[in-house]
Parts: structure tokens; C-alpha cells; sequence
């Protein structure tokens, strides 16, 4: 790390160390996917069997899944394992991601992390369940009665595969849709009222998105469209909540500040002349920067910090004047003897007044005075 203009704590990394973090971050979530791997391939047909059976029980009687494929009996398992192993892996990859990006957050921002992976990760679990007992049931048993007779339903297990995948991840990552709202609102890019009043776009936009992401059924599209609307207005009542709380917990602490002042003036002496007045307050006032004041242990940090930066300034300072004294020097010594002596001469006519009788019209008067007096 390099020193750079920030405050003492906060330290400048280079792209070298942000690769290297970067790289040891994508490691660790790949070796986590690789052992979960490793203990649930052993098992990759009985989960196979445990994920298809909602679709086993609309199957016709005498009829099963069938594989098509000639290594589909051996990859469908490998992928369903490969696969799971990443479902289950999401917390700690969400964790490295935090890590990663964590340096790049104030303290205050560093304190909403826990709370965020936990209900991430749980809403993210909620909407797989939510597909597997909920609306795979719905669907299968629609589209199984929806088959024209004389039409055997035999699906391929690579087939069901990929909608079950398709289908895990949709529900999933629809469920975070209430933290993606609180996030808006806590970081102040959208206030809840803003997000009350979207809402018909977000109905409309929920319903577009269960058409794109779910088979092509009306119901399977409805029973994604309506949790996402749902955890939409969850997430606006917990982010209007939680944005309550907040501004009341800084009120009481702006209450509790004025409440110690008034106890230290009450022990001032009551004379008019001693108590310390607050100077008038002016539309014009600073605002100063406070991103990093949390970084700064005490004021003895602030007081260096300003040394500093006041040192800088004196330096720049001398080195400008320096820099005019020599281009004058440089100025003078370039210019020729002849134009300093017109120089001289043209200041010595400034200098004679002008308004004043020169001597040679003194004996004129004289004479003429004179002429005057002889007649």
C-alpha cells in the first residue's frame, strides 16, 4: 500500500494488490464449490430421484423419465451434483465477495454487511423452496393434463434438469428483491415515497419478468409475479422503518449533545460579559467534509493533518514568490541601457509642473512694467 493524500488510516492499494485480493477471493469460492462437490457426488442419483419427484407423481401410470442422451445417465447426476454445490455455496461466495469489496466502504456501510448476508442467503433458500413445494406441483400437475391423448408424456432427465436449474435460480434470486429496496433507501438513492408511487410500473415489470423467466403458463408466471410485487412492498416497509429508527437514534443523540452544553453553561458563571455567544447563523455556512472523521481517533489527528496541509501551502507559497523575483530580475537584466536612461528622462518630465512660468517670460513682465511706469 502507498501513501496518498487520504487520512492516516486509509491507505491507497494498487492495482497489483487489488488482483492478488481479487485472485485469493475467486480461490477460496472455488475450492469451497469443490468440496461440497466432492461430498454430494456420491449421492447424485438418490438427489436426482428427490429432486424429479415432483414430476413423478403426475407421470401416467406405467410410464418414467427417459434418457435420450448416450452419456446423459452418467452427466445429468454430475451436473445436478456440480450444480447443488454451488446453490449451497452462495453464502460463502456472497462472503468473499464481501471481503473484497469491503475496504472500499465507510465504517457505517462495513456495520449493514452481517444483516445483509444473513437474510440474502435466507430469501435466497426461501425462493427454491418456494419453487420446489409450491409451484412445481402447480405446473407439473397443469402441464401433465394439458397433453392431448394418445400422447405419452416421457420427459428426458437432461430436459427436466435444466428447468429445475432455471427454475431454482429465478425463484431465488426474485426473493432479494426486498433487499435490493432497502439498500435504495438506506443509501438515500430513493426515498420510499418514490418507490410507493412506481408502484403500477413494478406490478407491470414483475409480471414481464415471471413471463420471461418461467415456462410458458399462466401460472407458473403468476406465482412469480406476485411474491416479487409482495417482497417489493416488504421491502419498502422495512426500509421506511429501519430509516425511522435511524433518524430518531440521531435525534436523541443531537437532544443528548444540547443537553450537556446547557449543563456546562449552567456552570459558567451568570454574568452577561463571561457567557460565550454563538456567532449569528449565516445562509452562506460551510460544510465541511465528514466521510472521514470516524477514521481519525481524536483531534490531535485533525490538528496534524491541517499542520500539514498548511506546511504544503507555505512551501508552494515561497516557491511562487521565488519565481516572480527571478522573472523580474530576468526582465530588467534583458532590457537595453538607452531604454532606462529614456526611462529616467521621461520621469524627470513628469515630475516638473507644468502650471508654472518658465524664466525666460519673468523679464518680459519686468520690461513691460517698466514702459508702464515711464508714461
Amino acid at each position: 500500500m502507498s501513501d496518498s493524500a487520504l487520512p492516516p488510516n486509509d491507505k491507497e492499494m494498487t492495482l497489483v494488490q487489488h488482483l492478488l485480493e481479487l485472485r485469493n477471493s475467486v480461490t477460496k469460492g472455488i475450492l469451497a464449490i469443490l468440496v461440497l462437490f466432492v461430498i454430494l457426488f456420491p449421492f447424485a442419483n438418490d438427489l436426482y430421484i428427490y429432486i424429479s419427484e415432483p414430476l413423478s407423481r403426475f407421470l401416467p401410470e406405467g410410464t418414467s423419465m427417459i434418457a435420450t442422451g448416450v452419456a446423459s445417465p452418467f452427466l445429468t447426476p454430475f451436473k445436478l451434483s456440480l450444480v447443488l454445490a454451488i446453490y449451497l455455496a452462495m453464502p460463502f461466495l456472497l462472503y468473499q465477495l464481501w471481503t473484497f469489496i469491503a475496504p472500499a466502504l465507510y465504517k457505517h456501510e462495513r456495520q449493514l454487511v452481517g444483516p445483509l448476508l444473513f437474510f440474502s442467503s435466507f430469501l435466497f433458500y426461501a425462493g427454491g423452496a418456494f419453487a420446489y413445494y409450491v409451484v412445481f406441483p402447480l405446473v407439473f400437475g397443469f402441464l401433465s393434463t394439458a397433453a392431448p391423448e394418445g400422447v405419452t408424456v416421457a420427459t428426458d432427465i437432461a430436459l427436466y434438469l435444466d428447468f429445475v436449474i432455471k427454475m431454482f435460480f429465478a425463484f431465488g434470486l426474485a426473493f432479494e428483491v426486498p433487499i435490493v429496496v432497502v439498500l435504495l433507501i438506506l443509501t438515500g438513492m430513493v426515498s420510499p415515497q418514490k418507490l410507493s408511487h412506481a408502484r403500477p410500473y413494478v406490478v407491470v415489470g414483475a409480471f414481464i419478468i415471471g413471463m420471461l423467466l418461467t415456462p410458458p403458463d399462466i401460472v407458473s408466471q403468476t406465482l412469480l409475479a406476485i411474491p416479487m410485487w409482495l417482497l417489493y412492498e416488504a421491502g419498502i416497509i422495512v426500509g421506511r422503518t429501519v430509516l425511522k429508527a435511524r433518524k430518531s437514534k440521531d435525534d436523541g443523540a443531537d437532544d443528548a449533545d444540547e443537553e450537556y452544553d446547557n449543563n456546562d453553561d449552567s456552570k459558567t458563571p451568570s454574568n452577561h460579559a463571561t457567557k460565550r455567544q454563538a456567532p449569528p447563523e449565516t445562509d452562506d455556512d460551510e460544510e465541511y467534509d465528514t466521510r472521514y472523521a470516524d477514521q481519525l481517533e481524536d483531534d490531535e489527528d485533525w490538528d496534524r493533518t491541517f499542520d500539514e496541509i498548511d506546511s504544503e501551502f507555505a512551501i508552494l507559497e515561497r516557491e511562487h514568490q521565488k519565481r516572480k523575483a527571478e522573472e523580474e530580475a530576468r526582465k530588467n537584466a534583458d532590457k537595453p541601457a538607452g531604454e532606462d536612461a529614456n526611462d529616467t528622462d521621461k520621469a524627470d518630465e513628469k515630475d516638473t509642473p507644468t502650471d508654472q512660468p518658465s524664466d525666460s517670460t519673468k523679464p518680459s513682465d519686468d520690461s513691460s512694467k517698466a514702459d508702464k511706469s515711464d508714461k
